[in-house]
């Protein structure tokens, strides 16, 4: 063993770009780092928009679709905004098994600690989100967006968005600050928001493409706009700063959805003017 050490540390005593010439700080590949006085002179770096992103829960059956909120992440991300997630501390609404896709009777959790498993423990709760502190905030899809931040699954046009979800579209929508929102998301802000634009889609199901185009008639009778739009494509109403893509509304590939998120965040990112 002592030969080895021996052996290795020879080795590194001539090998020329392990050592570091007097006044540089040694790097990876050899290359000499820019001194202590060139780096005053370095512009620094505009910092990004700061974008909220609210989630539901984990699972796409009862809280967060996680193709969507990944996507969402990377594409911010991409845009070089500072993220910080939130979710709402309350119980869901019911626990799916997503394998039977049936609820698991006698079973709860909670959608703040479920969330966290996407945000990898990084999470707030939703009651501290204000708009006075984020430029944007963006709300991923799945059964969570309609049974965990609203009663929408159950109750349809009826239903009641939680209090701090329609409280932060409130206060955003009033600041005319951007909102995001995707697949079963949109509802929310056409509850809360009256007259806004939004897509969820096609109108029709065309054969199974669109399953759940019926939600379109929803949103027209609680008195926003629904407009037609493709997967891959995001809907601005530049009146109310609210961007909205169908991702999983439609039965489709899943870089389809993905490249329809990238629309909607770079409309968001736009908006902010950052």
């Amino acid at each position: 063993m002592a030969a080895l050490r021996a052996l290795a540390a020879s080795r590194l005593a001539v090998t020329p770009w392990f050592a570091p010439r007097p006044g540089l700080w040694p790097l990876p590949f050899g290359g000499p780092a820019p001194s202590s006085r060139a780096a005053l002179h370095a512009s620094a770096p505009r910092p990004g928009p700061r974008v909220a992103v609210v989630l539901s829960g984990c699972g796409v059956y009862d809280g967060t679709e996680l193709h969507e909120a990944s996507s969402i992440l990377v594409h911010l991300s991409r845009g070089g905004a500072e993220v910080q997630i939130f979710a709402p501390d309350v119980p869901q609404m019911h626990v799916i098994d997503h394998i039977k896709g049936q609820p698991s009777e006698g079973e709860t959790r909670n959608v703040l600690t479920e969330s966290a498993r996407i945000a990898r423990g990084k999470i707030t709760d939703l009651a501290k989100l204000t708009a006075v502190n984020h430029d944007a905030a963006i709300f991923p899809g799945g059964f969570g967006a309609a049974k965990n931040l609203s009663t929408f699954a159950v109750d349809g046009g009826t239903c009641k968005v939680n209090r701090d979800v329609e409280r932060v579209l409130k206060e955003f929508h009033q600041a005319g600050k951007p909102i995001g929102l995707c697949c079963i998301a949109p509802v929310l802000a056409a509850k809360v928001l009256r007259g806004v634009e939004v897509t969820v889609g096609h109108e029709q199901e065309e054969g199974g493409k669109w399953p759940h185009a019926g939600t379109a008639e929803v949103i027209k009778a609680l008195g926003a706009k629904h407009c037609v739009m493709g997967v891959t494509e995001a809907h601005v109403d530049q009146k109310n700063k609210v961007v909205t893509t169908p991702a999983f509304m439609c039965d489709t590939a899943l870089h389809h959805i993905h490249d329809g998120i990238g629309a909607m965040v770079r409309k968001v990112l736009e908006l902010t003017g950052r």
